[in-house]
């Protein structure tokens, strides 16, 4: 029975683990995403400042609407570009979060099989259907995570691509 209650607290731990690194790889990317728009902003300020003393030196209204334009258009491009580079670290995060996730179901379903093998081999009256049941759970939870993984991976490179391409019109 001590042998048992090992196996289960052993999961136990690699799943605290993964939840570990998870939280980790969350944390840097928003960290990540935190200094890049603070950036932004530092640089967007600037700008604003020099745009507005730009303006009062401006001898005429078309003069000044055509300060006004150049800053919009530079303040979108940035806009876009930081859009860009947010998706970028999103599409990681996701990708590598995907890659975590994948990896620990996958040794946690065979850890989890083979301690409810240990667990039913010990229990009177088993019967083999339960343990071929159990298992072909565990895959067919696997197949459904793998495919819903697949299709988030596919739908935020379409988010990405979109945006990159929204960028490249403008410049």
């Amino acid at each position: 029975m001590a042998g048992k209650v090992e196996q289960f607290s052993e999961l136990q731990r690699k799943n605290m683990e993964a939840a570990m690194r998870l939280a980790q790889l969350s944390i840097e990317n928003s960290q990540r995403i935190m200094a890049l728009q603070t950036e932004l902003a530092k640089e967007m300020f600037q700008s604003g400042v020099e745009n507005a003393k730009a303006q009062t030196t401006a001898r005429d209204p078309q003069a000044m609407m055509q300060l006004r334009t150049q800053y919009a258009q530079e303040t979108t491009q940035r806009m876009v570009a930081a859009a860009q580079q947010i998706a970028e670290i999103g599409n990681g995060a996701r990708a590598e979060f995907a890659r975590l996730i994948t990896e620990q179901l996958a040794s946690g379903s065979q850890d989890m099989a083979e301690s409810f093998q240990a667990f039913m081999k010990n229990l009177p009256g088993q019967t083999p259907n339960m343990m071929e049941s159990f298992q072909q759970a565990i895959a067919t939870a696997n197949q459904a995570f793998e495919q819903i993984a697949k299709t988030s991976t596919a739908a935020m490179n379409t988010v990405g691509e979109s945006v990159k391409k929204a960028g490249a019109k403008r410049k």
